[in-house]
């Protein structure tokens, strides 16, 4: 798989990178964050990102999307985390699409897609019920009724989901919490009755809920019983566009600290002229590379919907956890006792890291799976 970006896909990044540099510095997050706005991003500037057609990337043309495919909305999502941009895109048109394209039928696609790729429709994945990423561990119920289904149980850690119109609720219609067969995923409007919605702000700033099902109605997404299979494929697609994001956020953040060893002098001297920190400097530039490779790789897999997914998505999602990590707390380290204030922007780097480590698992989850996989 060629490891390189085409021609339309440079241009797609260098656009990407002019429009967050422009309409989505962190001093738009900052601001959000400041005057705790109730939807948690700008709805001017969300628009515009729809209007770019960031939205349907990754949806097919067939359904008013641009079928651009996986490695250009992995560019969008690289120069999104150099800002930290605030928005719905990875929670909407990555893991709330990737739902509907691979377990939606054709009377869903038909519907739902267009309305994602145009901006009308916000999705949000209800997954987790524990303080662990635990793919198979539901314990929510989606009952058969009528038509549709009543889900009952709770959620937590739900990316976006107080804005989501719609949420893709991963629930159990037989088996134990644990067992990948059981599940099922049920589509559920989130103003429906027997939806409760409290909004939780992260140490990032940015949007999670914790949810209450009480007997809500929904529609089936898939097979019930199967959901499984459609979840790995939603799972991991979010696991290497966030890993994607991730990579953005650690350029920026190391580019920001070697900027300040190059300026901030003691002794007389550009503290970026001591050995120790020369070395520190090095190993985490050496890290960033082999993360860039990994990405770029886990990206193309997707895209050709290769049998690797499963393995390259943990492998990314575990390699950029510990490079952001150790990016992030070396870039305030390093900027001493400024970069633990909050007038400095380094910190929120730090903050974004923590969280996007544990979203859809920490490192230690994803070796596991990894060797899991490789049949150990």
């Amino acid at each position: 798989m060629p490891l390189v970006l085409n021609e339309e896909q440079n241009m797609l990044k260098d656009a990407a990178k002019d429009f967050c540099a422009n309409n989505t510095p962190i001093t738009q997050l900052r601001k959000l964050r400041d005057e705790k706005n109730e939807n948690g991003f700008d709805t001017g500037t969300w628009q515009q990102m729809v209007d770019l057609g960031w939205t349907g990337i990754t949806i097919p043309e067939d359904f008013g999307g641009l079928g651009f495919g996986y490695m250009g909305m992995g560019v969008v999502m690289e120069e999104c985390g150099r800002t930290l941009t605030a928005s719905p895109l990875w929670a909407t048109a990555v893991v709330g699409s990737s739902a509907i394209v691979h377990g939606g039928n054709d009377e869903q696609k038909g519907d739902l897609l267009p309305q994602i790729a145009a901006g009308e429709l916000l999705l949000a994945l209800a997954l987790e019920e524990t303080p662990h990423h635990s793919p198979y561990g539901a314990k929510t119920t989606a009952t058969k009724s009528g038509a549709g289904y009543k889900v009952s149980g709770s959620k937590t850690f739900v990316i976006d989901g107080h804005v989501a119109n719609k949420l893709v609720v991963v629930a159990r219609t037989s088996g134990q919490a644990g067992e990948r067969d059981g599940l099922t995923l049920v589509l559920v409007d989130r103003d429906a009755a027997g939806v409760s919605v409290t909004r939780t702000i992260m140490a990032d700033s940015r949007n999670a809920a914790n949810m209450v099902f009480a007997d809500a109605e929904g529609v089936l997404l898939g097979a019930e019983g199967q959901g499984a299979d459609v979840l790995d494929k939603v799972l991991d697609a979010g696991r290497i566009l966030l890993a994607a994001e991730m990579l953005g956020s650690i350029q920026e953040c190391y580019n920001r600290t070697v900027e300040y060893l190059k300026t901030r002098e003691q002794f007389g001297v550009p503290i970026g002229s001591f050995q120790a920190l020369k070395h520190r400097a090095a190993e985490m530039f050496c890290e960033i590379e082999l993360s860039k490779s990994v990405v770029m790789e886990a990206l193309s897999a997707l895209d050709e919907d290769s049998d690797q997914v499963p393995e390259l998505a943990s492998l990314a999602k575990a390699r950029l956890n510990d490079t952001y990590n150790l990016v992030s707390s070396e870039g305030v380290q390093m900027h001493g006792g400024i970069g633990m204030t909050d007038e400095y922007e380094i910190g929120f780097f730090m903050k974004r890291s923590r969280v996007s480590e544990h979203t859809l698992g920490g490192s230690a989850f994803h070796r596991d799976r990894y060797g899991v996989l490789q049949g150990y």
